[in-house]
């Protein structure tokens, strides 16, 4: 009996027990069977239940009556009664139990259901916090009469990371730079009669002043170095930069440019280095221009007309102590700048009106001009030296005698000139974000060539002075016949006639106010441009022609 409750408490044995069998043990044994002969369980279940609608007094009259013995003393009929009653009650218990953990089963993953609606409920009304990006530091060196940390206000990398800008200048700098903790800078700014102090880990770094000069105290170089061992990307580079520390050493360089494409595609001047002044013996002709050591925006460049005047000259090479060339010196009309910034292309004429024979001193006049094949040709071959310069500039003579002469090449430290002064500062700003963004971020994208800036509008001045002849006029000249374009080493005279004008064509431009002799003609260059795209290209060569006739007053 013991074993049999035990089996039966047991919740899976009573699982397994085939249905309807319980309920087949708690019926009760039907009258008139002998408790000593058992019947089979498929006896008892053949026996007919008793109707439901059959009256309960009647089950016992028709039940034969007791025999009239007496009862045992231990009432047999009665111990079978008691087991099915236990062995029911252990079922019921046993049933009870699955019930329970059935119920609580189902409460728990009722719970966590709801759990889970009231987790997606949450998300969807509560949007998560955005990430907060560390601001990417862009170190400018550069003066402060350009407030860099305007342009770049409201840019970002890729949409992500804002631009902190730090501007100073090479003197108000240090910095100390480690293999693994990269460049630390330590900069000390005057703003508004306020010193700022403020140290940082640049990113990024915009050059534009010169790493190198040779008034005491202006030598940099030391900070180029200490960024380039913290490994901090620059434009230019910091290779170019320290590289451009030695004019001789970059004209080394020219001079390759100068046998690798020849003397046509690439006209360089003429020049004689000297590492000291033991050497300045003789000059093979004269005048000659003599520069002394690293001289740059005409600083330390004297015209020497003499043997007598070289050998003066000597004399304060050998108390700066440094080296020198000497270059022939060219009778120029003008001088020509062709810059490039990224993919923008700009070329500008520059004519004094001073008479000073350099012609970055006194009074000059500047005007932009077309852009020529040639003119790209030499600052795309420029820009190739040291790993490539993202903005550079190359400086030429347009001498008397038609001929052109590159003197120099200018990295990122060159002055921005001319009336699109601005247009250039957002030409810069946009390839130092290209070139973040390619350098820390990995993502590349393509610089615009041009910037959209709002057009001056143009004023009509009255003409000062005495009667001009035809060939100074430009409003005559407008009306010539358009030219094709001539090669950059034809004289202006010779590409200019002035006689008689024919009766302007249905591309020609319309006549142009007269404006003042110092007055640039960019504006009327700007117009002319906007005719048809075929005769774009006559009509920009008759009106650079017009302006180089116009200077060629001044200069003859």
């Amino acid at each position: 009996m013991n074993y049999l409750r035990r089996r039966l408490s047991d919740s899976s044995f009573v699982a397994n027990l085939p249905n309807g069998y319980m309920m087949d043990l708690q019926r009760p044994t039907p009258p008139g069977s002998s408790t000593s002969s058992p019947a089979s369980p498929a006896t008892e279940r053949r026996q007919p239940p008793s109707l439901p609608g059959q009256s309960q007094a009647s089950a016992p009259a028709s039940a034969p009556a007791p025999g009239p013995g007496p009862a045992p003393a231990s009432a047999p009929p009665s111990a079978p009664g008691s087991f099915l009653s236990s062995f029911s009650s252990v079922v019921k218990s046993a049933q009870m139990a699955q019930s329970v953990a059935a119920a609580a089963q189902a409460k728990a993953a009722a719970a966590a259901a709801a759990a889970a609606a009231d987790g997606a409920s949450a998300g969807t009304t509560q949007p998560s916090k955005p990430v907060v990006r560390k601001p990417k530091i862009l170190l400018v060196i550069d003066d402060q009469h350009t407030d860099w940390a305007k342009y770049f206000r409201g840019k970002k990398l890729n949409g992500e990371y804002e631009i902190r800008v730090e501007q100073a200048e090479f003197s108000e700098i240090n910095l100390a730079s480690y293999v693994i903790s990269g460049c630390m800078v330590d900069m000390q700014v005057t703003k508004g009669g306020t010193k700022v102090v403020r140290s940082f880990k640049p990113d990024f770094v915009l050059i534009r002043q010169h790493a190198y000069s040779m008034t005491p105290g202006e030598d940099f170089r030391s900070l180029v170095i200490g960024l380039q061992f913290g490994g901090v990307p620059s434009v230019n580079s910091l290779l170019s930069i320290y590289n451009f520390c030695s004019k001789p050493w970059v004209f080394s360089h020219m001079i390759k440019l100068y046998h690798s494409l020849g003397p046509e595609k690439f006209p360089l001047n003429e020049q004689t280095f000297y590492p000291s002044h033991t050497q300045m013996v003789s000059t093979p002709s004269f005048p000659v221009v003599v520069k002394m050591g690293h001289a740059h925006a005409g600083m330390g460049k004297i015209k020497v007309e003499s043997q007598q005047d070289f050998q003066d000259i000597t004399s304060v090479v050998a108390l700066a102590r440094t080296y020198a060339t000497s270059e022939p010196y060219v009778q120029s009309k003008y001088d020509i700048r062709i810059q490039k910034i990224g993919g923008n292309y700009k070329a500008y004429m520059r004519t004094s009106i001073s008479g000073n024979w350099k012609a970055n001193t006194g009074s000059a006049m500047l005007e932009q001009i077309a852009m020529t094949d040639r003119y790209r040709l030499w600052v795309d071959s420029c820009a190739e030296m040291f790993g490539g310069l993202d903005i550079c500039a190359v400086k030429a003579v347009h001498g008397k005698d038609g001929n052109d002469y590159i003197i120099e090449v200018m990295d990122s430290s060159m002055p921005l000139i001319g009336e699109h002064v601005e247009e250039d500062k957002q030409l810069i700003t946009e390839l130092v974000i290209n070139k973040m963004a390619k350098v820390l971020l990995g993502v590349c994208t393509p610089q615009p060539s041009s910037i959209k800036v709002e057009p001056l509008p143009q004023t009509t001045q009255p003409r000062r002075g005495g009667h001009r002849s035809a060939s100074a006029s430009p409003s005559q000249s407008a009306h010539g016949s358009p030219q094709r374009a001539r090669s950059a080493s034809t004289s202006p005279s010779q590409a200019f006639q002035p006689g008689p004008l024919p009766a302007p064509g249905p591309g020609a431009q319309k006549q142009s106010p007269q404006l003042n002799k110092s007055q640039s003609l960019t504006n009327t260059f700007t117009e002319t441009l906007r005719g048809n795209p075929t005769d774009d290209e006559a009509k920009a060569e008759t009106i650079r022609s017009l302006r180089q006739s116009f200077a060629s007053l001044f200069s003859d």
